[in-house]
């Protein structure tokens, strides 16, 4: 028998099973062409099966999953702290794609494997109980209250945040929007049967923690627009 795995539902709103927005922008440049071409094909996760660190990296190390990588700073930053480690990124936006296979090239990192598109189906496809860390970093806040179903942080997506995780395993969250920020404490609230917060003084969630480093997007937020950032640690019962 294989490893158990959460079933995917097709057509359920709570799953968020498709893309929304523009997944293309402005022309890559020649070499970030290249490759996604060239490179993305041999680091990319397969298209179809069980989604593991043995199918992945050949060996049983710790799991990490990046949901919506942007740039891919965070995810190149992680993965070359943990070289031991195995990453998968998982990002809808080609640009951001090439710009994490720069990093990828340009670090030489070996343990990444990116997901140019849903990250819930592909995280689907990751056996029960195999993840160390989920990290979901200032994701779209689709502000509008017509749209808070296309939140990231809803029932369904963070019962298989829950799923994925293994006992002592990690959920990490930032926003920079407090329409959100109030939404995701919301829904969290009705998941604490399955999810600790990691937290005993304001300074948890205001401060940046260490080994989670500044991303071009909270960079943006924080120094072009004024806004506040909050960071949220949720460890797996």
């Amino acid at each position: 028998m294989g490893p158990r795995m959460t079933a995917f539902k097709p057509g359920d709103p709570t799953t968020l099973n498709r893309l929304y927005g523009r997944s293309v922008g402005k022309k890559l440049r020649q070499h970030q062409q290249s490759l996604v071409d060239n490179l993305l094909p041999q680091i990319a996760v397969p298209r179809e099966g069980p989604v593991t660190s043995e199918i992945l990296f050949g060996d049983t190390r710790p799991l990490h999953f990046e949901i919506g990588f942007g740039g891919g700073e965070h995810l190149a930053y992680r993965a070359d702290l943990l070289p031991d480690h195995g990453f998968i990124g998982a990002e809808p936006f080609v640009n951001g794609v090439a710009q994490a296979l720069t990093h990828i090239e340009d670090q030489r990192l070996a343990n990444i494997r990116i997901q140019h598109g849903d990250a819930l189906e592909v995280l689907a496809r990751v056996p029960d109980g195999a993840l160390t860390m989920i990290y979901l970093l200032h994701p779209d806040p689709w502000p509008k209250a017509r749209h808070a179903k296309r939140r990231m942080m809803n029932d369904g997506p963070v019962q298989m945040f829950a799923d994925k995780l293994k006992p002592g395993g990690e959920l990490r969250f930032g926003t920079d929007h407090a329409v959100y920020l109030r939404h995701a404490l919301m829904v969290m609230q009705r998941h604490t049967d399955r999810f600790e917060w990691v937290v005993d003084k304001p300074a948890n969630w205001q401060v940046r923690p260490s080994g989670w480093p500044e991303t071009r997007y909270e960079h943006k937020a924080r120094h072009t627009y004024g806004h506040e950032v909050w960071y949220f640690r949720f460890r797996r019962k």
